[in-house]
């Protein structure tokens, strides 16, 4: 860990606990800075708050005083699902304080360079892929970010000899200020988390944040496919490398029918490439692209290649049962992304999508309705989704919930077919979360 000295004796408040602000909270600790903690939970409930006051942390749990900014803090650490419409995060900014997320205290004490991997969709698969590349090319990687690992705790274990490959969200991104990745990774960008962010010219530029501190030392690989990252590119300091499924170029990477190509060279053959569907081919040229830049050699990313099915809950294969395959999208909580989906496979397919009702429309799937031969829905938007399916002439039903929509999607799949959770909405009416809504899934597969 980098010995990092501007928060030294510096009074730092960490709003919102959970794994990351305990690890910043942790660190802010070692780092020599006089820390506070304020989480909504009771603290008699709260066994990160017990932690932290056990280290000689100040904790103050249950409520946020209004009035806690009088303490004279010089910086605050969100958590990142915090908004920035919090009473005590709209006031820090009114007042001047800065406000961070634990991404920017990851970067500040990092030993190891950092992959920063953001976008709409796909950024999970991105950073998966990335991070077996390089194991498979020995140069050791960690994972970090919104895939699940606090990045700020990672960081202070890592040696010059690792790589941190970082998993970004908006969210995170809104709080950083000097965060410099060696490489970032723009995926794609389309309207997403705009009650968060308001416009979508304002959750762009938080996306945006992933490369703006970048210099020509660094490297920045974006979607030269997608005219709003085009642009935005532009405006990046860093060596630019483009990515485009359009066919070959000179330029960055690039994908035609059957070949990958470097700077123009064939380098990949794409029939040896397991994960399916185009919106994949866009994340394997950007992990692809990254890896190369980081060293490794083109044969273990091929082997990789070659057997990396997707990751749990997005596009994942499940089960082949009696010539009926059975995949796992519950990570598609909007439309672009089981429009991605559905367009990934040639075969009859069966829909199994719904949920919690945001009154977003639905006319983005209209274009990649073609092989779908019927749909299953369920959860708020059940009927509404029904409606939309059965005006393009697509047969629909309605069940209750994700397991009823397996037993009958069973009744109507023969041999040959494909059968798709991609619910195109949030799983907040029904589910905690997309994880649990898979896994409901993948348990009524297995009991055939």
């Amino acid at each position: 860990m980098k010995p990092y000295t501007n928060l030294q004796h510096k009074k730092v408040l960490v709003l919102g606990l959970a794994k990351s602000g305990l690890a910043a909270a942790e660190l802010l600790h070692d780092l020599g800075a006089f820390v506070t903690v304020n989480d909504a939970k009771p603290f008699e409930e709260n066994k990160e708050a017990q932690q932290l006051l056990e280290k000689g942390i100040t904790v103050i749990c249950g409520r946020h005083p209004e009035d806690l900014l009088d303490e004279g803090f010089e910086l605050v650490v969100k958590n990142p699902g915090i908004p920035y419409t919090n009473p005590i995060i709209s006031d820090a900014v009114a007042r001047g304080i800065a406000v961070w997320t634990e991404i920017e205290l990851a970067y500040l004490v990092s030993e190891a360079p950092m992959i920063g991997i953001t976008g709409s969709n796909g950024k999970t698969t991105t950073t998966t892929l990335v991070y077996d590349m390089l194991q498979a090319a020995q140069q050791q990687p960690k994972i970090a970010g919104n895939i699940g690992t606090v990045a700020c705790g990672v960081a202070r274990e890592v040696t010059p000899a690792n790589v941190i490959v970082t998993e970004l969200s908006s969210f995170q991104l809104m709080g950083v200020s000097q965060f410099k990745p060696k490489i970032a990774v723009l995926l794609n960008l389309y309207d997403a988390h705009l009650d968060y962010h308001g416009t979508f010219e304002g959750y762009a530029e938080a996306k945006f944040a992933v490369t703006k501190q970048q210099d020509a030392s660094d490297y920045f690989i974006y979607n030269a496919d997608q005219e709003v990252v085009a642009n935005y590119a532009q405006r990046s300091k860093a060596q630019k490398i483009p990515f485009t499924t359009a066919g070959r170029t000179e330029q960055g990477i690039s994908a035609d029918a059957t070949m990958i190509y470097w700077q123009g060279d064939a380098i990949l053959s794409r029939d040896e490439i397991a994960l399916p569907g185009e919106h994949n081919l866009q994340n394997i040229l950007a992990a692809v692209a990254t890896c190369i830049l980081l060293g490794s050699d083109v044969q273990p990313l091929q082997e990789v290649l070659k057997h990396f099915g997707g990751v749990k809950h997005r596009t994942q294969f499940v089960a082949e049962q009696q010539g009926v395959k059975w995949y796992n999208d519950s990570k598609a909580t909007n439309c672009l992304a089981t429009k991605s989906a559905l367009l990934a496979f040639n075969a009859p397919t069966i829909l199994l999508a719904g949920g919690l009702e945001r009154h977003h429309s639905f006319d983005e799937l209209t274009d990649a309705l073609q092989n779908v031969k019927a749909v299953i829905t369920f959860g708020e938007t059940k009927q509404r989704l029904a409606d939309f399916m059965t005006d393009k002439g697509i047969t629909a039903m309605l069940v209750e919930d994700v397991t009823e929509a397996v037993q009958v999607a069973r009744t109507l799949a023969t041999k040959g077919d494909t059968v798709l959770l991609s619910p195109a909405c949030a799983s907040w009416d029904q589910y905690d979360s997309f994880e649990i809504r898979g896994d409901a899934f993948i348990d009524a597969v297995a009991k055939q």
